[in-house]
């Protein structure tokens, strides 16, 4: 199985999902093979992560360094089942540019079954190390919720969260 978390830059939220996500999926007994990336929807490719998550995945014993951004392309859409974005406004923007993709594209929140609230996790890009901080957090409470959806359920293919 392939997961890919998609942001707008690809410098801040996706790369700090991906990152958080593979060490979670590490330490756990990995019944099934699982490839996790990042991309951008906007992504200038080959910028290195924000300073600020840079830090703060370092802060938590998670290298973060040789992290590249890169676009959302056509062949990755394809070659992955399960997407997961930040924002309603890139679950929109991915499927107009990719309607193919409809059924693989979720909210991370609302995969998680974390519906309730603000849907939309918020962009720390130009913030403070708190913004960043309280960003990275949220994402963090989320991905266990993920995994375990995805350990115990196969991950959810319903398509009421890719609308």
């Amino acid at each position: 199985m392939r997961i890919l978390f998609v942001c707008s830059g690809n410098t801040c939220r996706s790369p700090m999902a991906e990152a958080l996500f593979r060490d979670l999926w590490e330490r756990e007994e990995r019944p099934v093979p699982l490839t996790v990336g990042s991309a951008g929807l906007a992504a200038v490719p080959g910028e290195k992560a924000s300073s600020h998550a840079r830090k703060l995945l370092a802060e938590r014993g998670i290298d973060l360094e040789s992290h590249r951004s890169r676009l959302l392309q056509e062949d990755l859409v394809k070659e992955t089942e399960l997407i997961l974005v930040m924002t309603r406004l890139q679950r929109n923007l991915l499927l107009d540019r990719f309607p193919e993709a409809r059924g693989k594209v979720h909210l991370l929140k609302e995969y998680a079954g974390m519906e309730d609230g603000e849907p939309d996790i918020s962009d720390p890009f130009g913030g403070d190390l708190e913004k960043y901080r309280r960003t990275l957090e949220e994402i963090e409470a989320i991905l266990p919720k993920v995994l375990a959806n995805i350990l115990n359920e196969g991950g959810r293919q319903d398509e009421s969260s890719s609308r």
